[in-house]
């Protein structure tokens, strides 16, 4: 019995198991990275924080994924550019020819320098002197009537006892 022969050669093969853990390697990065921008976005937008400032153990939380996502967004830049780095060295070792015909050159256009007229922002001070006012020291308005207390202390009884 003799082998069978594929149309692929070993070399197209290697490639194509390298393309497959290249992408599934990107996927998973990129599925971490999407879930901690998302938990951060959450944390951040529908967790009630403190008025003066952030709590301590939150700074320390946002703080380490900060760090994670930068991590992770170099890690997929590198490893996304790996592609691409490699195909441009493959260009460039392999010599080519001059073109017999070539265009008149152009000057090179230089970019417009940045004037520094352009308005510095500055952020306001933020106001951390405020204090909340103290509690109301009269009653609720709704047990101002005898008549609604004595109810309210009705259905407690009734609640207690029933």
């Amino acid at each position: 019995m003799q082998p069978i022969e594929s149309k692929y050669s070993m070399n197209d093969k290697i490639q194509l198991v390298e393309t497959y853990v290249w992408a599934s390697v990107v996927l998973i990065v990129t599925i971490i990275l999407a879930g901690i921008v998302i938990a951060m976005l959450y944390s951040v937008t529908f967790v009630t924080q403190p008025i003066k400032s952030m709590a301590p153990i939150d700074q320390a939380y946002l703080k380490m994924m900060n760090d994670i996502v930068l991590l992770i967004v170099g890690g997929i830049g590198g490893v996304m550019s790996r592609k691409g780095v490699q195909a441009i060295s493959d260009r460039l070792s392999t010599p080519t020819s001059p073109s017999p015909t070539t265009a008149p050159s152009s000057p090179p256009i230089t970019p417009p320098t940045p004037s520094g007229a352009l308005p510095v922002w500055v952020n306001p001070p933020l106001d951390e002197s405020w204090t909340p006012p103290p509690p109301p020291t009269t009653p609720p308005q709704h047990l101002e009537a005898d008549s609604v207390r004595e109810e309210i202390a009705a259905a407690r009884h009734e609640v207690k006892n029933g």
